[in-house]
């Protein structure tokens, strides 16, 4: 074809990228070696792994394939350079990481053909977007690496973090979990794709340039089932940071619990693409061509479901056909295709098998007229109608180029359909009306919200999902507390006796306490369950008796079980317009609670040292310290807000903190009060509901609250109460599919079986294994880490501008 026949047709010509400086490359360095400790060493197994160029279907490279032994001496090269790395200076490191930034800009052009070759995705693509935002994220994090010392005080590394990324962005994924690892002062054992990893090896030797100390970055290649599973469970890795399907995370989550390991986990999706009746039509189908044929569809938050209001859907589905008539499928180095090939030949099978699924059903699809390549992996892009809700295609990610549309009549059935998935990565609002956006943006159940845009990424703007989608985020300030630890989690913990009640205490608390006065019998005081706003009877029919230090009787609670938890989360969940309430409403309850737990101070005070023994004056400080923590979170409602993020275009993000739902709320028994307030009050500050099981071994302290909470104006069911056995209602909780999140500060053995149980609907865990906090220390007992934990931040892209 000739430039005068271009002219005429108006047909894109090739525009091949060269690719010879990437062929030369791979000759050089075959087979790759696994890098560790800052040298390139053979696998000790022997074996190496075929890489495939997905648009051919032949081997580019072979690649080294590790197993447990590679991993071990990996783990151990980290391990011996955490110290030194994480007690550099922030300066020190953000050279470091500055250095990395300007290696990837140097190489950019090299990163993005070997990106297109082993991924298979357009050269467009890993050019414009890939690599710039790889290089952006490396100059971020050098600046909060320069800043932790004044911005992150109290907070020191991780340790060791064993990070596992995914095939559909490689270097992308690499750069989101190392740059913010290592500026926190982490050091680093990572496992590329096992489809894509060489701009990863190539990243490696980018390493050994800038002169990083040995052991702080290894790259670790092979087969998910020995690489992967190794990190996972090796005992030296401190963090798990994992980008991948729902079921491998929920797999990790299980294998994981209990070990002390944090965890972050960004996992699958299934992104609604909702379009109003006065969105601009001509802008929602490019919206849509980048939300769903962006990297083939092969992106966990692809808009991969079109919803769109009822009377414009036949006009903008004549539009989006013709659309997809005009995009250009093929060999990924061409400037001038749309789609590239999918990485394997796997996956195209399961593509396959997905969309044979949804004709199978009663779907309409629909694919362009035109052919796919015959050589390599491709598939065309298809637009199901007439699909279902209930759908396979409308439920499961298909992680390919394929789109269901549906219909909605009204903004509330539009959100009501968002939400009708068990994912919550990523949605794009599409209207001109940007008051109903705002107003639709918050209810959709998902960490990254579009407004008339899609796919927009920043290293300034957090990333992350809801339900199961996963927990954790990458990028921004918040992304950085993946990757820290309160730094007094890392010392030796004071071990102090608390003093025991003196005789002329215990004497004053027996004539005028709780066991009746002047000769007469107590009144019974049996707690009841809290829930719903009422004292309800336990399930069970049965109570527990309570006994204080001495082995003596002060007091019975009902004996909970599955049908109270089942009765206190379908309570959290009708309270849920909680959330909706002003932050100054539920700052003034909070203020009101402390009030009235003021008026009864020395009651309160004498119960605590009926249950623990410790004398009257300790008894008073832990009431008084309980005052103070209200108080606190009060103070903190209608101040822990968002951020408003500056990214490099003409718009602006509005990271929003949203509460989390439901959480349920294990106390410790130290500290029965101070223990249960403090995991309480920052929950319900934030906007969510509480299923709580006080101190099992102290739990009269937080029965007495009852009364509290209802003289306080708290609505019904935000604080619900059930009193056992912590850890088998903790598991309980941590099995319910209807609980968003659970904190749990019991055994070690009872963290590990919370986490692992969380898995089933992967909600977010806190967990304290075992180790003593200090309730009192207002750094350990209270502060921004108990409100992040109570919050899940959503981040909402606005671009403006003519």
């Amino acid at each position: 074809m000739n430039v005068a026949e271009i002219f005429e047709t108006m047909e894109y010509g090739p525009a091949p990228e060269a690719a010879a400086s990437a062929q030369n490359w791979l000759k050089e360095h075959q087979p790759f070696q696994l890098f560790i400790n800052n040298q390139w060493m053979p696998p000790v197994s022997g074996r190496y792994l075929d890489s495939i160029n997905p648009a051919t279907g032949k081997s580019l490279a072979q690649i080294a394939a590790a197993n447990s032994s590679d991993v071990d001496a990996a783990v151990a090269a980290a391990n011996a350079a955490q110290p030194a790395w994480g007690g550099l200076s922030g300066h020190v490191r953000a050279r470091y990481i500055y250095a990395i930034a300007r290696q990837i800009q140097k190489h950019s052009r090299l990163l993005a053909v070997l990106e297109s070759l082993d991924n298979g995705k357009s050269i467009r693509e890993t050019r414009d977007i890939d690599i710039p935002l790889v290089a952006r994220h490396f100059y971020y994090n050098a600046g909060w690496a320069q800043l932790m010392e004044t911005e992150m005080r109290g907070y020191g590394p991780v340790g060791v973090v064993g990070q596992i990324i995914p095939w559909n962005f490689p270097l992308l994924m690499l750069a989101w979990k190392i740059a913010p690892a290592l500026a926190m002062g982490n050091t680093i054992v990572l496992k590329p794709a096992r489809y894509t990893p060489l701009t990863a090896l190539k990243f490696a030797e980018i390493v050994q340039e800038i002169g990083l100390p040995s052991g702080v970055v290894n790259i670790v290649t092979g087969e998910a089932s020995q690489v992967g599973e190794a990190i996972v469970k090796h005992p030296n890795i401190d963090k798990i940071a994992f980008t991948g399907s729902t079921e491998v995370g929920r797999s990790i989550r299980r294998a994981t619990a209990g070990s002390g390991k944090k965890l972050s986990l960004e996992l699958g999706g299934k992104s609604p693409f909702v379009v109003f009746d006065d969105a601009d039509q001509d802008s929602v189908v490019e919206g849509v061509v980048d939300a769903i044929w962006f990297n083939q569809g092969q992106v966990c938050c692809a808009g991969s479901r079109l919803l769109v209001q009822e009377n414009i859907a036949e006009r903008l589905i004549a539009k989006l056909r013709a659309r997809m008539e005009r995009l250009r499928v093929g060999d990924p180095l061409d400037k001038a295709i749309d789609i590239g090939a999918i990485v394997s030949a796997a996956q195209l099978k399961e593509i396959q098998r997905l969309v044979d699924q949804g004709v199978a059903e009663g779907a309409e699809m629909w694919q362009p007229s035109w052919a796919c390549p015959t050589e390599g992996y491709f598939f065309p892009p298809t637009l199901f109608t007439d699909v279902s809700p209930a759908a396979s295609i409308a439920q499961v990610e298909i992680f390919g180029p394929v789109l269901v549309a549906m219909t909605f009549r009204t903004p509330a059935e539009a959100v009501a359909l968002a939400n009708n998935t068990r994912y919550g990565l990523a949605a794009s609002i599409w209207s001109e009306n940007i008051n109903l956006a705002l107003d639709v943006a918050p209810k959709i159940q998902a960490g990254s919200v579009w407004i008339n845009c899609t796919n927009l990424f920043d290293a300034s703007s957090g990333f992350g999902g809801y339900r199961e989608s996963g927990f954790g985020r990458e990028g921004g300030k918040e992304g950085l507390y993946e990757y820290v630890r309160p730094a007094w989690e890392n010392e030796e913990a004071a071990q102090q006796e608390e003093p025991r009640a003196d005789e002329d205490e215990a004497v004053e608390v027996e004539e005028h306490g709780l066991n009746g006065m002047n000769g007469l019998p107590a009144i019974d005081r049996t707690p009841k369950m809290f829930i719903g706003g009422k004292q309800a009877r336990p399930d069970s029919g049965y109570s527990r008796t309570i006994y204080g230090p001495d082995g003596r009787s002060i007091g019975e609670v009902g004996e909970g079980n599955r049908k109270d938890i089942r009765n206190a989360v379908e309570a959290a969940h009708a309270a849920s317009k909680w959330a909706g309430s002003t932050t100054h409403n539920r700052a003034q309850i909070l203020y009101y609670i402390a009030e009235n737990l003021s008026v009864r101070a020395q009651e309160f005070a004498r119960r605590i040292t009926r249950q623990t023994g410790r004398s009257l004056s300790s008894a008073t400080e832990e009431v008084q310290a309980t005052i103070s923590r209200l108080f606190t979170y009060a103070a903190w409602t209608d101040k822990f807000e968002g951020a408003v993020h500056r990214p490099p275009l003409r718009g602006v993000v509005l990271a929003m903190h949203e509460p989390i739902g439901v959480i349920g709320l294990a106390c410790p028994d130290d500290y029965p009060l101070l223990g249960f307030a403090s995991l309480v009050a920052p929950a319900i500050a934030m906007g969510n509901t509480v299923v709580v099981i006080p101190s099992q071994a102290a739990p009269l302290s937080a029965t007495d609250c009852y009364q509290v909470f209802e003289t306080s104006d708290l609505p019904a069911g935000v604080v619900n109460i059930v009193t056992g056995e912590r850890d088998v209602l903790g598991q309980v909780l941590a099995e319910h599919d209807d609980v968003d999140a659970i904190w749990y500060f019991g055994s070690a053995g009872g963290s590990k079986m919370v986490e692992f149980a969380s898995a089933g609907n992967m909600k977010r865990t806190w967990v304290g294994y075992g180790r003593p906090r200090n309730w009192l220390d207002p750094f350990q007992g209270e502060g921004e880490e108990f409100l992040r934990e109570a919050v899940q931040v959503k981040n909402i892209w606005v671009p403006y501008g003519e």
